[in-house]
């Protein structure tokens, strides 16, 4: 499979390109020649192949192809908010998000929060989160990379300015109308779904959410776990057609 790789660039058509340190890296990682093909993508629609021209100890230059706009993108931004699990979940959740589709990603601080990052260690592990979002979009196909937003407390975020919650906004909630989803119309404005960590949000949380416009919709009989659930949500767009 030919790498890709994402350039946080203009792609332009013929240009000499030395790729940034992160794609650099990684290509080296992979082992990339002179001569070999790549494909890069600027995170905002754009795709080109590429070719390696030179390689040394720390760079990596490139000849930029014929630049396309390619859209693999769900028809709707969707915003995953969740009080985020335990370390390698939220790992794991941000891995998938960014590859069913996810435009964006707000982690924040709740009561039952098991993962606390605050100040300088809160901003590394958005930094970390973000570079595995441009990896799940280097993997799967993506043109776009998901937006990791700076980790928030619950409270401070449902009183913010409206527009940042604008569309659609559910509540993912265990014993709620299970009759929502199958109601929801066919084609959905910008969608924002909230859900807890382990354990899920309290009563005092959800009754905060349910005042800030966020729906109550359950996802089944079962209960899913703290990382599964938005994905199941971003599965159930894709799958019908969204």
């Amino acid at each position: 499979m030919t790498l890709r790789l994402f350039v946080d660039t203009a792609l332009v058509e013929g240009a000499e390109l030395a790729l940034p340190e992160a794609a650099a890296r990684h290509a080296q990682v992979r082992r990339v020649q002179p001569g070999d093909a790549l494909v890069l993508f600027d995170g905002q629609g754009h795709e080109a192949p590429a070719v390696v021209t030179a390689m040394g100890r720390s760079a990596v230059q490139v000849h930029v192809g014929a630049v396309a706009r390619v859209e693999r993108e769900l028809p709707l931004a969707v915003t995953i908010a969740l009080v985020m699990p335990a370390n390698e979940r939220m790992d794991w959740l941000v891995e998938k998000a960014g590859e069913l589709g996810a435009a964006a990603l707000q982690p924040l601080l709740g009561e039952r929060s098991v993962l606390r990052p605050t100040g300088e260690r809160a901003e590394r592990r958005r930094v970390h989160w973000q570079g595995i979002a441009v990896a799940a979009s280097e993997q799967c196909g993506r043109t776009r990379v998901m937006q990791v937003a700076p980790v928030r407390a619950l409270a401070d975020w449902l009183a913010a300015a409206p527009e940042a919650r604008s569309g659609e906004r559910w509540l993912l909630a265990p014993g709620a109308d299970a009759a929502a989803l199958r109601a929801a119309p066919a084609e959905l404005p910008a969608l924002c779904t909230l859900s807890g960590p382990e354990g899920g949000l309290s009563d005092a949380e959800q009754a905060a959410a349910r005042a800030a416009g966020f729906r109550p919709v359950s996802l089944g009989p079962r209960v899913l776990r703290a990382e599964t659930a938005p994905l199941a949500v971003l599965a159930w767009l894709g799958l019908r057609g969204a």
